[in-house]
């Protein structure tokens, strides 16, 4: 099976280095040293390669791959270095499971020596999957190569476990300055029990007995690390949408047991890769955003487009009724395309309100 992105980072590695983010076990190594037959794979994390890196003792080789190179202190110079020496002439990709994306929020010794790309787990149409047994397969194993392919259930279920503990003890302990992994542990088991809902900082802070700016520090290293992301709401003063709260969701799915959730966090998944992919290779300014306001109207997704909505997407298990959300944005912002998307839809059909009822796998087809 090839990756969705091994076209995009070939034709990229032609003008430039690529740095290849994403989540861990996402496939990224894998992926990388089947770019090319001649490539020499150095990963920080390795004795003997890390000795490599710092000697500049490389292997003649199509593609020089550098795995976790963010560790190193003076990464950012010793790649400029490298990369001014060599120039094209030379392909390097370099990969890592965090902080490579934040080079793009501001300047940098490497500005305009990289293409940036994330790496997302499977999904429905990069698997080349069709029918309604492809997705139950998919959606009751996880996006990530390893449980997947793996084909059971109850492995799977043992695999996201470890996953979220691994990341804490691995990831959170390597590349962050934190003393209470056993906290952020008890945190990142907790956390599942929140998507589909709005999350509540203050109480989750409140609930485990750890101060809001020490919470809020831990989450934003969960999501620097790919464990979580997070969708922050749409609104105007004239739809009264909420401001503030935040709705988070993981990037393996199989880690909500709920199944509302899990459907919810299924597509979210799904939409921001194809989101990222069209940031990354086509410069699209698109952000995943809800919406819910005080009367309690919501819908689950909005996706934005220079600040300007394009699609509404509410997710459900089972065919029903427009939501009252649904109706209420396609009245206010009738340009953009609103979906009520249902994990099994008996029928397809437009209602009055210019509201498209389909399966979500015709709305995953027309992604990535």
């Amino acid at each position: 099976m090839e990756r969705f992105l091994k076209q995009q980072i070939t034709q990229d590695l032609e003008e430039k280095m690529v740095f290849m983010a994403g989540p861990r076990q996402v496939g990224k190594t894998t992926l990388s040293k089947s770019l090319f037959k001649k490539t020499d794979y150095l990963n920080w994390d390795i004795d003997q390669d890390r000795s490599r890196i710092l000697a500049k003792e490389f292997n003649a080789a199509d593609l020089w791959i550098f795995d976790e190179i963010h560790k190193f202190t003076r990464w950012r110079n010793y790649l400029k270095g490298l990369y001014d020496k060599k120039g094209v002439d030379q392909k390097i990709l370099v990969t890592g499971s965090a902080k490579l994306d934040i080079l793009r929020k501001g300047g940098d010794s490497l500005q305009g020596r990289y293409h940036f790309l994330r790496l997302m787990p499977l999904t429905f149409k990069e698997l080349k999957m069709k029918n309604q047994n492809d997705l139950n397969t998919l959606y009751h194993l996880s996006g990530f190569p390893e449980p997947f392919f793996r084909g059971s259930k109850e492995k799977a279920n043992r695999w996201s476990r470890f996953y979220r503990e691994r990341l804490v003890r691995e990831e959170v302990a390597s590349n962050e300055q934190f003393l209470d992994l056993g906290t952020i542990e008890i945190i990142i088991h907790r956390l599942p029990e929140f998507v589909g809902g709005l999350f509540s900082l203050n109480s989750l802070a409140e609930d485990i007995q750890v101060a809001h700016k020490t919470l809020s520090k831990w989450m934003s290293s969960l999501e620097r690390l790919y464990a979580i992301f997070s969708i922050s709401p749409f609104g105007a003063p004239k739809i009264k949408a909420i401001k503030k709260a935040q709705k988070i969701y993981f990037y393996d799915w199989n880690s909500i047991i709920d199944e509302g959730g899990r459907f919810e966090n299924f597509l979210a998944v799904h939409l921001l890769k194809w989101i990222f992919f069209e940031q990354d290779t086509k410069g699209r300014n698109l952000e995943l955003r809800y919406y819910r306001d005080k009367y309690q109207r919501e819908v689950d997704f909005v996706v934005c487009e220079n600040n300007q909505p394009i699609i509404f997407i509410e997710a459900k298990l089972n065919m029903t009724k427009s939501t009252q959300g649904l109706k209420f944005l396609k009245s206010r912002f009738p340009k953009a395309r609103a979906l009520q998307v249902y994990f099994t839809a008996k029928k397809e059909f437009s209602d009055a309100n210019a509201i498209e009822h389909i399966s979500v796998i015709k709305l995953l087809n027309e992604l990535v």
